[in-house]
């Protein structure tokens, strides 16, 4: 067995498929593992990771990831989640004594960044959505229409859409509301705010990124495997019409009896040949898929200027910022720029408009954020600070874009998918790429004739919701 790209998508294929006893050979084509979410070692020796990643309640397959390669004590879980508005205004999401769906009530109704009418109209859709069961009427015709439109629809006012559903939504799908598909959007409420009273806890790791992935190498070479980096692809062989081999530089070439290709759609694109697209309807329109981009701003302070491990600021461009050095703990020694210092990383999701900007312009602006939103920040000296810019962090989760999204298993002989933009049910997220790997491998199981289940349920809806739902 062969897995083409060391990404969560490919580990998770890989890992899994060790477990059942198959020879692994994954390859990666740069020189460490975890692909668009993992970490960079700056000019001056300081690991940076590319974007803060984070994990929620309701990603089931992410964490029994965690698990299998024994990082799931790495992931600290929080129960409140922290906003700020640029008048000072603070919410907070956390769960009260209530039953789901009630259990986010009492924060819900103290949340001051938004007026009555606001609160009034979110929670008129938040009622649809629990009413049908996270499938709204008119989301199950099969007709294709963004997040904005359906929250007009139900008369949401600016502010539940600026306040609300846009910090929510823009960061967990990295997307405008405009260009998300509706279903997306609404599931996003079901599954984390609504059908389970756990589903909204955030896990953020507590170490570098790269450092989760130490597990994934260990978990498949103890099985027998093999993990080869600086391994970048160059073709791959059809005869037949199957796959039959992966070109590596130099012409080298691998061979195996099934092959995982975990890489981005606009990579596996390129790498397929015409004749494939010729004759697959469904591999030809993977060029359809658009992407979206993230851009992680990085900024060392002299002092300590932030005491909450993450907040969320509210109309600003700077979207989240995370308290690295308190997350990583003194027991790391990461993290701060110098006795006393902190480091923080904010996160930009959808920053289509910033990908042309020049990274000093990006710093300054987000460092007038920050010195708004924390005082302590208005005297701190900036030590450092840099910009990593990933202009295809995800693909677009658009309306009608499942159209594009092909199955794990492929009308080639022998070649499976995986890759968050693959047929999972999920948009674009750490949990989908986990979930496509783990598809992928139940894909390679069935076709060999030893079929098995590696991917997890949904967390089962609680409280109100299970007696109605």
């Amino acid at each position: 067995m062969i897995v083409i790209g060391g990404g969560l998508a490919g580990l998770a294929a890989g890992v899994a498929l060790a477990e059942t006893g198959w020879h692994v050979r994954l390859f990666e084509q740069r020189p460490f593992l975890g692909g668009r979410a993992t970490s960079y070692v700056l000019p001056d020796g300081e690991h940076v990771d590319n974007c803060q990643h984070v994990t929620f309640g309701c990603c089931t397959n992410l964490e029994d990831f965690y698990r299998r390669v024994g990082c799931a004590d790495k992931i600290k879980f929080f129960d409140r989640l922290l906003l700020l508005d640029p008048q000072g205004r603070t919410g907070h999401f956390q769960a009260g004594f209530l039953p789901a769906p009630l259990h986010i009530l009492g924060s819900f109704l103290s949340f001051s960044p938004l007026s009555f009418a606001d609160k009034f109209s979110i929670a008129r859709a938040m009622f649809d959505i629990f009413l049908h069961k996270g499938k709204p009427s008119d989301l199950r015709q099969g007709a294709d229409i963004s997040m904005l439109e359906w929250l007009k629809r139900r008369r949401q006012t600016k502010g539940a859409i600026d306040r609300f559903y846009r910090p929510v939504l823009v960061s967990a799908l990295s997307e405008e509301l405009d260009n998300i598909d509706a279903r997306y959007g609404v599931d996003v409420f079901w599954k984390t705010v609504l059908s389970n009273r756990t589903g909204y806890r955030m896990g953020v790791p507590t170490i570098q990124l790269a450092e989760l992935y130490e597990g994934c190498h260990a978990a498949i070479k103890s099985k027998g495997g093999e993990v080869t980096l600086r391994a970048p692809v160059r073709g791959l062989r059809i005869e037949n019409g199957a796959l039959n081999g992966i070109i590596f530089d130099g012409g080298r070439e691998a061979t195996a009896d099934a092959y995982v290709i975990a890489l981005p759609h606009s990579v596996f694109d390129e790498l397929l040949p015409e004749e494939v697209k010729r004759s697959d309807a469904v591999l030809s329109k993977v060029c359809n898929l658009k992407d979206s981009s993230i851009t992680g701003v990085h900024l060392w302070f002299d002092r300590i200027v932030m005491t909450e491990p993450f907040l969320t600021l509210l109309d600003t461009t700077t979207q989240w910022v995370f308290n690295k050095t308190a997350l990583y703990g003194a027991a790391n020694g990461a993290g701060a720029a110098t006795d006393g210092g902190q480091y923080l990383q904010l996160v930009i999701s959808a920053s289509h408009g910033l990908l042309q900007k020049p990274r000093q312009e990006i710093i300054d602006l987000c460092l007038k954020e920050v010195r708004h939103a924390l005082p302590a920040a208005r005297d701190a000296q900036l030590i450092k600070a840099t910009v990593i810019k990933e202009a295809a962090a995800t693909f677009s989760p658009e309306p009608g874009c499942d159209r594009w999204r092909p199955k794990q298993e492929t009308s080639v002989p022998r070649l499976f998918l995986a890759g968050d933009w693959t047929d999972t049910g999920w948009p674009a997220t750490m949990e989908g790429a986990v979930r496509s790997g783990y598809l992928a491998a139940e894909a390679v199981l069935r076709a060999a004739g030893t079929p098995k289940q590696f991917l997890q349920p949904d967390l089962p809806p609680d409280g109100l919701v299970g007696l109605f739902c």
